[in-house]
Order: structure tokens, then C-alpha cells, then sequence
């Protein structure tokens, strides 16, 4: 038996901690939520995410801050970025810091599963 991927969702807005998970299991996916950076970083779920969705800005820690806290600490987890603010400057300077991918909310059901499936490959490699 193989073990279902797990995605990480970190995100401030309940709506999105509410939806995601509904529509990641469609997809077939495990799925755990946190409302903070400080939140997954204090779980145990960092060793066993394959795929990361990470809000832009938080209160606290952003985003790219814990991207770059988990790198620090040695962890390579393929992350795609959802922000409210359409910012394609942002969305470049996050993608050549390694951002598998970085969407707009609101975003489509299908450029969410190309976005996993980009980082699932990236992932495995």
C-alpha cells in the first residue's frame, strides 16, 4: 500500500484553512492545516510534507520567512505560494527563490492540481 502524498497547508484566512482540505482530498491528497508559520514549525509535520501551500503574508512569520527557516534548517519542501495581492514582481521574486509556483487567489481547481503536480515531480526527484 502506498501512502497518500501529504500537503501542508499554512494560512492565516479561515476560508482558506476551511476549503482547501475538501478540495485537496478531491484530488487525493492527506492534508493538515495550520493557521501560522509558528504553528508548522512547532509540528511534527515537517518531516512527513511532500508539498507545502504557503499564504504570502501572515501576521508573525510570512511566507517566504518560513521558506527560508526551513531551508535553514535543512528541509527541501517543494512550496507553492497563494496570495489575494496580484503582485507579478512578487510572484517572479518568489519563484527564482525556488517556489514551484506562486497563485493568485482566487485561483482555479486546475492551476492548483498543475501546481502540486509540478511540485509532487520536484519532490521525487
Amino acid at each position: 500500500m502506498t501512502r497518500q502524498a501529504l500537503i501542508s497547508v499554512v494560512d492565516d484566512d479561515e476560508s482558506v484553512r476551511e476549503s482547501l482540505p475538501d478540495l485537496l482530498g478531491t484530488f487525493g491528497f492527506a492534508t493538515r492545516i495550520f493557521e501560522s508559520a509558528q504553528e508548522f514549525l512547532e509540528s511534527d509535520s515537517i518531516r512527513h510534507t511532500d508539498c507545502l501551500i504557503l499564504d504570502v503574508a501572515m501576521p508573525g512569520m510570512s511566507g517566504p520567512e518560513l521558506q527560508r527557516e526551513l531551508i535553514r534548517r535543512g528541509y527541501s519542501i517543494p512550496t507553492i505560494f497563494i496570495t489575494a495581492r496580484a503582485d507579478e514582481y512578487a510572484r517572479s521574486e518568489l519563484l527564482s527563490q525556488g517556489a514551484v509556483d506562486c497563485l493568485f487567489k482566487p485561483f482555479s481547481d486546475q492551476a492548483l492540481s498543475a501546481a502540486l503536480d509540478a511540485a509532487l515531480r520536484t519532490g521525487s526527484d
